[in-house]
């Protein structure tokens, strides 16, 4: 382990990565990408049918502003049940492997997003229709719970400490990638059919198309090999007849208990601003601005797409400069824009409201490209898994799960569109962010190779 601690300080790149891999880093990347493109594709594509229809197809007896909130009710709990899937995945991750894991992951998620595409409504089989959706939704949740911790680790461990953020970003941008697919695919549909053709079928098509992007992802992540950082340790607690943890939630909440309450709280600000910039727009739109959601959905197009290539921009900055400063500009950025942000984005102007998804998406990448070198960081080899994917996944059930349900009831309030109340609540989540970060460790270019139940 010597050898790491030496290439971390001196930028030194081992053939392979930070303990010379066997697999390329560019194909670890391109798998951590493409995998992760395809979950995130599946699961914000639920975000923006919730928004859109999924209130009337499953939750037809209410109005529609409860019917929204019914359907984000069932979205919300696919957050709730991504810890789980954290623990789970993480667990058997850190015991068997990062590759394993993530190939179960991307079947899982795939499975359960055909199921929803094939789906009947509340008018076909009445209350089994949400029954079964929510069934999905959680399988969803499980899935992406422990596809995150997966993706950014095996491109964090088989890449250089010296260029670690920009490596670990890739997953990252398989996000905005994700929701490029979906929004490119709602737009396309949108523009072809009417909002009767939709409504009746024409929302299924998407998901039922990822069952293309699952096999795709797939084949890419079944060529991976598991990283020499992980093979080391493994190979070292075997040495010492020392078995690998066999709670490794219990060792992770034992041995960092900080350090996963410092990641939970670096998720707030990043995960409620981001929900509230790309799925409670639309619902903004729809119900109380009363404006049309193609011009959004275009922009939000052109968002993704830019974000795609800023993500790894910003990585490879927080390699030079740090994760700590960028992530704070980050946190502060979007309780500021948040202000002006619904108004901007439902104003009708393309200038407007391109304008105001851009600068949201701008300040959201300035947390989100750093985090995953970040959170790797702070964890030990053999709980890396599990320490990374509890704390990121715990903080989602009070940040972007409840994101969009506690902005629509804001937005209730008051005159009956209270921005001013979703912009305070964006300004709290900024203030958990700016303490955790100012309590975290700068972790840029350290090295990976270390482990407090190694020591």
């Amino acid at each position: 382990m010597s050898s790491d601690v030496t290439t971390a300080q001196t930028g030194t790149r081992p053939p392979g990565g930070e303990g010379g891999s066997r697999t390329p880093i560019v194909k670890v990347v391109f798998a951590s990408l493409v995998g992760t493109a395809v979950e995130w594709y599946d699961f914000f594509l639920y975000g923006s049918a919730a928004a859109l229809v999924f209130g009337t197809l499953f939750f037809p007896s209410s109005d529609p502003v409860t019917g929204t909130l019914l359907a984000f009710g069932t979205y919300a709990l696919g957050f709730v049940a991504r810890p789980l899937g954290g623990v789970v995945f993480g667990h058997f991750g850190d015991r068997v492997g990062r590759k394993k894991m993530l190939v179960v992951a991307l079947l899982m998620m795939g499975a359960s997003t055909f199921a929803i595409g094939l789906l009947p409504t509340y008018a076909s089989i009445g209350l089994g229709a949400p029954i079964l959706l929510l069934a999905c939704r959680l399988l969803q949740g499980f899935a992406v719970g422990g596809e995150w911790g997966g993706a950014v680790l095996m491109a964090a461990e088989h890449g250089d400490p010296a260029r670690r953020g920009f490596w670990s970003s890739w997953p990252q941008a398989g996000v905005p990638l994700g929701n490029l697919l979906a929004t490119a695919v709602l737009f396309i549909l949108a523009a072809v059919q009417s909002d009767e053709t939709f409504e009746a079928w024409g929302w299924r098509v998407p998901f039922l198309l990822s069952a293309v992007l699952v096999i795709i992802g797939l084949w890419v992540r079944l060529q991976l090999e598991e990283s020499k950082v992980y093979s080391d340790a493994k190979a070292e607690m075997a040495a010492r007849t020392q078995e690998a943890p066999s709670l490794p939630i219990v060792q992770v909440l034992r041995q960092y208990p900080r350090e996963v309450l410092v990641a939970m709280g670096m998720r707030m600000a990043e995960n409620i601003s981001y929900y509230i910039f790309t799925v409670v727009v639309l619902t903004y739109a729809k119900d109380f601005a009363d404006v049309g959601t193609d011009l959004i959905l275009q922009m939000l197009l052109i968002g993704a797409a830019g974000q795609f290539f800023l993500i790894p921009a910003v990585g490879a900055l927080s390699d030079r400069v740090g994760r700590r400063p960028l992530y704070l500009i980050g946190a502060v950025g979007v309780a500021v824009w948040a202000f002006p942000f619904l108004h901007l984005a439902t104003s009708g102007e393309p200038g407007k409201v391109l304008l105001a998804v851009a600068v949201g998406l701008f300040f959201h990448s300035l947390m989100y490209s750093p985090q995953a070198a970040f959170f790797s960081e702070l964890f030990g080899t053999t709980v890396r898994y599990t320490g990374a994917s509890v704390g990121y996944q715990l903080a989602s059930i009070v940040a972007g799960a409840l994101a969009p349900i506690i902005a629509v009831q804001l937005l209730t309030t008051g005159d009956g569109d209270n921005t001013t109340a979703v912009a305070l609540y964006v300004v709290a989540a900024s203030v958990i962010t700016v303490v955790a970060v100012l309590a975290a460790k700068e972790t840029a270019k350290t090295s990976l190779a270390h482990d407090r139940a190694l020591d």
